[in-house]
């Protein structure tokens, strides 16, 4: 398997969550309205990430 997919396929999805969380964090704490909204939105995926995992691997 090629390292650069072994990469990807290994912290694709963390990082993802990672920058959203940072956008998130960063949006709720400079803007307003819009901002407020968007952090909510961001931040909200994280965990409805865990939440399915633990739904999906039967250990809720």
């Amino acid at each position: 398997m090629n390292s650069k997919h072994l990469l990807s396929s290994t912290w694709g999805i963390p990082i993802v969550l990672f920058v959203l969380s940072i956008f998130g964090l960063l949006s709720a704490l400079t803007g307003d309205a819009l901002w407020d909204v968007l952090s909510w939105i961001t931040l909200g995926i994280p965990l409805l990430t865990i939440c399915w995992s633990f739904w999906k691997s039967g250990k809720s």
